[in-house]
């Protein structure tokens, strides 16, 4: 039977994909309603953090995660950032100032700095080369499952039985997805015990300069993201939501629909054909959320974005692995992952602080993203033709 015959759902992956769809939940249930927290605390001005902080910290932890993911082992590396989800769920309600709330979100942040890293890798390390689209594609659907239930979950809970018990159940989530990743198996065929070494991070240790390509369109195109995480709570409620979780619900159940598809077609027709394709998709999401002024308008919207990002996150995900050299996939994918928090926390960072509650500013915000976009596309058609020029030279 060849490669494309086999079957990828084995008992590993499908392990793998339950224990990201808890994660995934878990820090996503949280994001509908920290604005409305923060503000409750005597924090509105600083919306911007709660995004980017996160992402800070995240960025931050690649290079340690990259590290440990390829000398320490994929397992213990999920363990830790799932880890991390369960602490700070039992400490929000605790550290209930504005510092504490901010302090909080930074540690909060390594969970994703840690987990999504060494994930990739075990994606990697278990599938085929040429079925990687298709394992990425599924295995960020169920990531995106766990985006569309948790703001839902989140909200309803938080209506029901108050922000206290939201975190709480985050933690609990986190917990579920702890003992899936305990009782996977380890990929890492030269695994090394842990040792001081493992966290002295050099400059050959930060970024992985194979997979920059794909850092730069991942950058460019999360700065939405950052925008809407920041900033659609509170356009949603402008809007008449009374759930502040619909739109992201929206989002990923068309991102998770067209995932199935998505990673097949970059395996049969290349990555960058297929990025481009996410990229138009989703400026022209953008355009229709911040042009819509109604909720059905931002719907569609969300619709069109979930698309857009659901063409994007399979294709640049597979695409970095594409680019690295197979000894160190960690640190590939974790230049991947912070060009991604960079990209999101500076989109958060701009658009919170600019908006400064200013309602009418959010379609301008969005606005102005998409010119980012576009310099996404310019520079997608840049490498493309310098690689073909290098093809022809040889």
């Amino acid at each position: 039977m060849s490669e494309k015959e086999k079957s990828i759902y084995t008992l590993q992956f499908i392990l793998l994909c339950l224990s990201s769809l808890l994660f995934s939940s878990s820090f996503n249930m949280m994001i509908p309603e920290l604005p409305n927290y923060l503000s409750s605390l005597g924090g509105a001005e600083y919306k911007g953090l709660i995004i980017s902080l996160f992402t800070l910290t995240a960025a931050i932890s690649r290079p340690f995660s990259g590290k440990l993911t390829d000398k320490w082992g994929r397992v213990p590396v999920m363990a830790i950032g799932s880890s991390v989800c369960v602490i700070c769920g039992f400490l929000y309600p605790i550290l209930s100032s504005v510092s504490g709330f901010l302090l909080l979100r930074l540690v909060h942040g390594f969970s994703t700095g840690f987990k999504p890293t060494s994930t990739s890798a075990y994606v990697a390390d278990i599938i085929p080369q040429k079925r990687w689209g298709e394992a990425l594609g599924m295995h960020g659907l169920c990531f995106g499952i766990g985006g569309a239930l948790g703001p839902a979950l989140g909200s309803m809970i938080v209506n029901a039985f108050g922000m206290n018990v939201m975190f709480y159940s985050s933690s609990f989530l986190a917990f579920l997805s702890i003992i899936i990743v305990f009782n996977m198996k380890e990929t890492l065929a030269a695994k090394e015990k842990l040792n001081k070494s493992m966290f002295i991070i050099g400059k050959k240790d930060i970024v992985d300069r194979n997979v920059f390509p794909a850092g730069i369109i991942t950058f460019l195109s999360y700065t939405a993201f950052g925008i809407i995480l920041t900033l659609i709570p509170d356009w949603s409620q402008h809007l008449g939501a009374t759930n502040k979780g619909i739109f992201f619900t929206a989002f990923t159940v068309a991102s998770v629909v067209i995932r199935f598809f998505a990673g097949k077609v970059s395996d049969r027709h290349g990555r960058p054909k297929v990025i481009l394709a996410g990229l138009i998709i989703t400026s022209s999401a953008l355009f229709v959320i911040s042009e819509g002024r109604d909720l059905q308008m931002l719907l569609i919207g969300a619709g069109f974005y979930g698309i857009g990002t659901g063409i994007l996150s399979p294709a640049i995900s597979a695409w970095t692995i594409d680019l690295s050299n197979p000894d160190h996939r960690g640190k590939a994918v974790a230049t991947m992952y912070i060009s991604m928090e960079l990209g999101i926390g500076c989109g958060a960072l701009f658009g919170g602080t600019y908006y400064n509650d200013q309602i009418m500013r959010i379609p301008q915000i969005i606005k102005f993203d998409i010119l980012i976009l576009t310099l996404g596309i310019v520079y997608l058609f840049y490498w493309r033709r310098n690689k073909r020029k290098k093809v022809n030279l040889i």
